[in-house]
């Protein structure tokens, strides 16, 4: 099922945790990491480029009206591009919930991800090597959450440790979701700790035209087809 779920998150997060209807996890975990073979850029760096708006636009004004779609367009944008998580965000948003965003961003220095069987890496943005491990499926996560888990054994791993995986692909959703970090209880809390607001969003480093339409586009019509049920 496609399902882009950051901006749907954070309007849960806002609104009451219980009102998120999560979707039951469809994707295989021993086969996802086969089906993310390849490497991966920022989403929202790469989406959110100027270049990108007249898109933005034309798909806010199909789904959420002519009149509407300046407001979807800010508010889209501004859901997933944050710049501070972890305990900055929760004490920056404790006395306006309304006024939280999403950091989609990567962070340990990494420019970018690279999948290829059970070894994730990643790449500065010189293409430097930041990290590299070998990953073994661990457990699947359910609930708001609602991703499988992963971890190394390398004891130098850090905050390589784990990765969490939703079920995106780019063969289903056009990009992928995921978080990773030492500390699996706090990855499995969005709203609290030292990731909050976090969720990193990466969409291939090979890609051309349709690809960035078709990520913006379900970006666009599931969210906005949320805010107006």
């Amino acid at each position: 099922m496609k399902k882009f779920r950051i901006a749907s998150l954070l309007m849960t997060l806002v609104l009451a945790l219980s009102l998120f209807a999560s979707s039951a996890l469809a994707e295989e975990p021993e086969g996802l990491m086969d089906a993310l073979a390849g490497s991966y850029d920022e989403l929202f760096t790469v989406i959110c480029a100027p270049e990108c708006d007249e898109i933005w636009m034309e798909r806010c004004i199909e789904y959420g009206g002519e009149e509407n779609a300046q407001a979807a367009f800010d508010m889209l944008h501004a859901s997933c591009t944050g710049t501070i998580y972890g305990q900055d965000a929760v004490d920056a948003y404790a006395d306006d919930p309304a006024s939280a965003v999403f950091d989609c961003y990567f962070t340990g220095g990494v420019a970018q991800f690279h999948f290829d069987g059970h070894r994730i890496s990643g790449t500065d943005a010189e293409g430097n090597e930041v990290f590299s491990h070998e990953y073994s499926y661990v457990e699947t996560l359910p609930g708001v959450i609602a991703c499988h888990v992963y971890r190394t054994e390398d004891a130098d791993a850090g905050e390589f440790t784990y990765f969490l995986l939703s079920d995106d692909s780019p063969a289903s959703t056009y990009h992928l979701e995921f978080r990773y970090g030492d500390d699996l209880d706090a990855l499995a809390k969005y709203d609290s700790g030292k990731y909050a607001y976090w969720l990193a969003a990466g969409i291939p480093a090979e890609r051309d035209e349709q690809l960035i339409w078709n990520v913006i586009d379900l970006f666009c019509a599931e969210n906005l087809a949320e805010m107006a049920a």
